[in-house]
């Protein structure tokens, strides 16, 4: 009888199998390591000061006090904390508004128009993103204690406007999502620059316009170096340079604000969680077109 031909193993299979396992367990520590403090966030505000200091920090303590340390949140200092949330909301919502225009204005003209000195221009503004905004934080303030707007709303808004990184992505965009030819049999039939652009360009880049307004977003609302340079007064504080005071004195409060801080920084990350669900669907799609070309 004759033997049964073995199965031939394709060479290179075993290399395959533990690059495989390589990469998952890579991929799981990357996980522990990016839910590792998203947890300990969790856990520790529902301790008080006393478990904080003396339990174990990746699990609960003895008791439940989530509650109450929200109750302190939202009545220390007359409620400041809802003050400095909706100032978040106002610069990083109508900041990342107007970027997102800026930006897709600039991104055609300079994905779809030839001009002296569009090399130049594009190249200008694939540098200006390479430079690191703290850098910017002085520079900024100089100019702007000139035309007297330091301590003021504007200060945090107008440098939010604009954005290179933001005017580059969009440019990427049209190239991949606006087709020339279509630009031209508009221009053929009869149709102006301006209604190109608000009925055309800006309906086609729904999705990459949504993507640019919610990094641009994200980017505002974290943002701490520049009203940390520009606001004076707590009114007009943002979340993060709130949350900064607070811990900054914790040792002068007469209550210890470290429950406080961490209640708040669990507040500070709700409403961009909730953005990102509600937005999910244009910014998962918006990755995958500004990819190609």
């Amino acid at each position: 009888m004759k033997k049964p031909a073995q199965r031939a193993t394709k060479p290179g299979a075993g290399r395959s199998r533990r690059t495989n396992a390589l990469v998952l367990c890579g991929l799981a520590l990357f996980t522990v390591y990016s839910v590792a403090p998203v947890w300990w966030l969790l856990v520790s505000v529902t301790k008080n000061q006393r478990d904080l200091l003396h339990s174990n920090g990746l699990w609960f303590g003895d008791g439940f006090h989530l509650v109450d340390n929200l109750r302190q949140v939202f009545r220390y200092n007359d409620g400041i904390f809802f003050r400095w949330m909706l100032n978040s909301l106002l610069y990083a919502g109508v900041g990342a508004l107007v970027c997102t225009v800026i930006a897709i204005s600039a991104g055609y003209a300079l994905s779809r128009f030839q001009f002296f000195g569009r090399g130049v221009a594009l190249g200008a503004v694939i540098g200006s993103f390479l430079i690191p905004y703290a850098m910017l934080t002085l520079p900024l303030y100089l100019l702007f204690s000139r035309i007297g707007l330091v301590n003021s709303v504007w200060a945090v808004l107008i440098p939010s406007f604009v954005s290179p990184f933001s005017v580059y992505l969009a440019k990427v965009y049209v190239d991949g999502a606006i087709p020339v030819e279509l630009i031209e049999a508009a221009r053929i039939d009869g149709a102006g620059e301006v209604r190109i652009f608000l009925q055309i360009v800006l309906r086609m880049m729904t999705t990459g316009g949504a993507t640019v307004f919610l990094l641009a977003f994200v980017q505002n609302w974290n943002q701490f170096f520049l009203p940390l340079t520009m606001l004076r007064g707590e009114e007009q504080w943002t979340l993060s340079l709130g949350l900064f005071a607070w811990n900054a004195k914790r040792d002068e409060a007469e209550i210890d604000l470290s429950a406080l801080v961490l209640t708040g920084s669990l507040l500070s990350i709700v409403p961009l969680a909730v953005f990102m669900v509600a937005m999910q669907r244009y910014w998962r799609t918006g990755v995958t077109l500004g990819s190609l070309k």
